[in-house]
């Protein structure tokens, strides 16, 4: 009886009726094995973990010293770097392009014949993703450091730290769930990119999101769509995961009551 249900059913499913009923992992090993979209895999991870180490770093010492600072200047900085963050991707990528192109020229006088084109190379993402993400890291930091007490610093001082040093073994550890929350948008900014990626990347040096979009063309096939979704599948299934579900929770509401 089951059999014949799933031969009325299959014509209604397409491609897809036998493979999900089956459980079959053939269309991962193809993504994986066969397309090597492990590659793709392996780039995204480069980009990722580039932008989350560089926008938290500068982020982190940025907010603190902003949140710290009674200047004007401060204040106009947060309003520039606003309005920085408002400009549309594209025009930011626009900005960087001809650069990146161009790297090898410019800086053949240092590194002769050896000079790096940035052009279809994941630091040319990165370079950009932080630009683009900076202002945002620096806002929501700034933002958690507001409400850490001054009189922290202060204490630190006294007991013979510097600033950095209050900074590093005070002031930091009270402001760890914020740092987590962050980096996690710092993270899917970076995973989920598709404009920026697609524009600085060659065929060769793809990240998950836009090698997904190229696996949908005009010669496209059955198999071709579902072992795409299949990929598709395989990157968005981690995001499901919660592991730092308690660290978000923590760091949004970390400011909602000022002790």
């Amino acid at each position: 009886m089951l059999p014949a249900a799933l031969a009325v059913l299959n014509p209604l499913l397409g491609p897809l009726g036998t493979n999900i009923l089956g459980l079959t992992t053939g269309h991962y090993e193809a993504v994986w094995i066969d397309r090597g979209f492990t590659r793709d895999f392996a780039n995204s991870m480069i980009v990722t973990t580039g932008v989350v180490m560089v926008s938290l770093t500068v982020g982190t010492l940025a907010g603190y010293g902003l949140a710290r600072s009674d200047s004007a200047i401060a204040f106009w900085l947060l309003v520039v770097a606003l309005v920085f963050r408002a400009l549309p991707h594209s025009v930011l990528v626009s900005g960087y392009l001809p650069y990146f192109i161009t790297s090898a020229e410019w800086l053949a006088p240092i590194f002769g014949d050896a000079a790096p084109t940035f052009y279809g190379k994941p630091w040319a993402i990165i370079a950009v993703l932080v630009a683009i993400n900076q202002p945002f890291t620096i806002w929501m930091l700034r933002s958690f450091f507001l409400n850490i007490p001054a009189e922290l610093d202060e204490a630190a001082r006294v007991d013979g730290c510097s600033h950095f040093g209050a900074f590093r073994r005070v002031i930091l550890p009270v402001m760890w769930p914020g740092v987590i929350t962050t980096g996690l948008f710092s993270f899917l900014l970076a995973y989920i990119d598709f404009l920026v990626a697609s524009l600085l990347q060659d065929a060769q040096n793809m990240t998950m999101v836009p090698a997904i979009a190229n696996m949908f063309n005009r010669e496209t096939t059955a198999s071709d769509e579902v072992q795409a979704i299949a990929a598709a599948v395989s990157i968005t299934a981690p995001l499901f995961v919660l592991v730092f579900h308690r660290q978000i929770v923590s760091g949004l509401t970390a400011g909602a009551v000022k002790g």
